[in-house]
């Protein structure tokens, strides 16, 4: 073998060992797709589940994906599910966590019970005892349940939500004196939603599965030929209204340490630190930062011009000196040599685009968990960033069509939004209320005699 020969043979070795590597990771991540798609099936197939119920189970186990692909995780084990739900819930137990929260956190406890035992089980019910429904409109109630359970393919769960809901109502009837179906009419209706809309025990959510189960109950009734009329288009619909919480936004001071706390000496901190720029110089949206491509940066005239991922909707940006020359030096001393499009792509191989938000999200969270900042009781994504720009604009009385602009927003009716964060502009609304004369509460006769 000569000399000229060696360095050929270790290069060929050195492609041989990447491709395996590469061949590796390509199969444990389509092992991982494989687990995701047939607990979903399985969730499906075998436990009824809705396919909307599912399509949220297989969005966060995607999510689970996209957090072990940033970690350099490679095999999903039950202590990979306990970082994830750790680094998504923190230390909160159980009672603390929001409906996402929960949802997320026995998501993942699903995911990993199927992985180990290849099923997954039904939470026992609260009830110990099963629900029996007693007279004529008792067995009524349990042909329709067998309906729904057969024919619809109901799950347990739904089964017996309906089950609760139904049981309110029998009761309702029996205390009533009403034994018949066909005693049932519109007033009865209308006269138990009143009760159970007005009753303060019984909580909002638990009103429209009430009033939804009902108007399932009522049609189906009437279908089987019990009732004359059909009383479900009749059941108002319960609109349980939630103001939304206040957006959570940070100071410029905040901001400023979180981008300085971003290290840029290795090529993921050179691609972070530019994600960062952008998301808190421009307010750019993860959907719309994770799909920018080099087609988008306008070098000569110093823009950035995209059509918006949420809206459809075309827009134009300054690129900022600071955020221009972070994305250059990503691109010369960071990016990973590919034909990509996107600007930004995975640290590991094979490197590709973002194929969702969730990268960009889980940087600047974990930017945010770097530093010193407060982050209890707020939002510390790439959205907090948006709404701070927002609010930072407010501050210095931007008038809202050019926030609207700026923002990506349609119309300014979603800009107002942000006017709700706007402290001390509401300041400048308050006026001074005058003293009221001591004898004003002297007065006699009328309201405002006081002994």
């Amino acid at each position: 073998m000569t000399s000229v020969e060696f360095p050929e043979i270790m290069i060929f070795i050195s492609d041989l060992f990447t491709f395996q590597i590469i061949g590796i990771m390509n199969k444990q991540i389509k092992d991982f797709n494989e687990l995701i798609s047939n607990a979903a099936d399985y969730l499906e197939d075998q436990l009824f589940y809705a396919s909307r119920t599912v399509d949220d189970h297989r969005r966060l186990w995607k999510r689970l994906r996209n957090f072990m692909a940033l970690n350099g995780i490679q095999c999903y084990n039950q202590d990979v599910g306990k970082q994830f739900i750790l680094f998504e819930l923190k230390d909160r137990s159980i009672a603390e966590l929001s409906a996402n929260g929960r949802l997320l956190h026995k998501s993942i406890k699903m995911l990993t019970e199927f992985q180990e035992m290849g099923q997954i089980k039904i939470p026992p019910l609260p009830h110990k005892e099963p629900i029996v429904f007693s007279g004529p409109i008792g067995d009524i109630i349990t042909g329709f349940l067998d309906y729904k359970r057969v024919e619809e393919r109901l799950s347990i769960i739904s089964i017996h939500c309906y089950q609760r809901n139904l049981t309110r109502f029998l009761n309702y009837c029996n205390g009533k004196g009403i034994r018949s179906i066909r005693d049932i009419n519109l007033a009865v209706i209308l006269h138990f939603i009143g009760e159970i809309a007005h009753n303060k025990e019984i909580c909002a959510t638990v009103n429209v599965s009430v009033f939804t189960t009902l108007r399932c109950f009522m049609k189906y009734a009437f279908e089987q030929n019990l009732l004359a009329m059909d009383y479900s288009n009749k059941i108002p619909k319960y609109r349980s209204v939630i103001q939304p919480k206040l957006p959570s936004t940070y100071s410029k001071e905040e901001i400023e340490n979180l981008i300085l706390s971003v290290e840029r000496s290795s090529p993921i901190g050179k691609r972070n630190y530019a994600i960062i720029l952008i998301a808190s110089r421009l307010g750019l949206r993860a959907s719309d930062i994770s799909r920018l491509k080099f087609e988008n940066l306008h070098w000569s005239i110093s823009t950035i011009e995209i059509k918006q991922f949420k809206s459809g909707k075309d827009l134009v940006l300054p690129l900022l000196p600071d955020v221009g020359n972070a994305i250059i030096d990503y691109l010369k001393y960071g990016r990973p040599k590919s034909e990509e499009p996107y600007i930004f792509l995975t640290e590991r191989p094979p490197y590709g685009h973002f194929t969702t938000g969730n990268v960009v999200t889980h940087v600047v969270q974990r930017a945010f968990l770097n530093t010193g900042i407060n982050i209890k009781g707020r939002r510390f994504g790439p959205h907090s960033l948006r709404h701070s720009l927002g609010f930072r604009m407010l501050e210095q009385s931007t008038v809202l069509p050019v926030i609207s602009e700026v923002l990506g927003h349609e119309n300014t009716e979603s800009t107002r939004y942000y006017l709700r964060i706007d402290l001390e502009s509401m300041r400048q609304c308050m006026l001074d209320v005058p003293l009221v004369p001591i004898d004003f509460y002297e007065q006699k006769g009328g309201y405002f005699f006081y002994e």
